[in-house]
């Protein structure tokens, strides 16, 4: 539980635009999908991953770096990086047990099984949809323990996506069917005002010196 009186005063702080454009952007977003890419070496690609999932209201982003680590480009990611909660993990395995733990089916993209199209996709599952390297793709440990494979449709010669572009073009069509279903894929309150007060504490430049100036009085 956090405490209210401390996000009000907060709040305070915050333009009434600023604050209700917050309560705004937290309605839209769920932790009912969520994605993970895993040992991506192109920085700009993670970034780019990381703005769709904020464009889309994906609240959490999880990062296997087991082959590749590096900081979030900040420049292409366009501050997403303060709203989406990022997750990183040193191996495919703790990041598949702890996903799972979290009640998510492993839902690997790839264009080479041909186990579910996009447009047939069951929204109705909680999901986490791997994305996996720019040459090789998913691992083959992210293939073993998969609960489902994901194919997006194509028609021309090019076999594969860029991840990116992939990343987006699923989470666009997999959010619109949600957000139509009468699954309650939205945020509980108590998670919504967690986020709230995080958000403050990344806006308010002073923000430890309010933080301090509070308790004490």
């Amino acid at each position: 539980m956090i405490d209210l009186k401390l996000l009000e005063h907060l709040e305070s702080y915050l333009t009434e635009s600023r604050k209700e454009r917050f309560i705004k952007v937290l309605s839209q977003r769920t932790k009912h999908f969520t994605v993970a890419t895993e040992d991506v070496y192109q920085l700009h690609n993670t970034s780019a991953v990381i703005r769709s999932c904020d464009v889309f209201g994906i609240q959490e982003v999880h990062i296997v770096e087991e082959l590749n680590s590096k900081r979030i480009d900040r420049e292409i990611a366009m501050g997403a990086q303060k709203w989406v909660d990022l997750n990183r993990y040193n191996s495919v395995k703790d990041a598949i047990s702890s996903l799972k733990h979290k009640g998510y089916q492993i839902v690997a993209t790839t264009p080479h099984e041909n186990d579910a199209m996009l447009h047939d996709f069951d929204v109705t599952k909680k999901s986490c949809f791997f994305f996996g390297r720019e040459t090789e793709g998913l691992s083959q440990e992210v293939i073993d323990h998969a609960d489902c494979f994901l194919k997006i449709p194509m028609s021309g010669f090019t076999e594969s996506l860029n991840i990116s572009v992939s990343a987006a073009i699923i989470l666009q069509h997999v959010t619109t069917k949600l957000k139509q279903s009468n699954l309650n894929w939205q945020l509980t309150e108590a998670e919504q005002q967690e986020k709230r007060l995080d958000w403050c504490k990344k806006t308010i430049k002073s923000y430890d010196d309010i933080i301090e100036r509070f308790y004490q009085e």
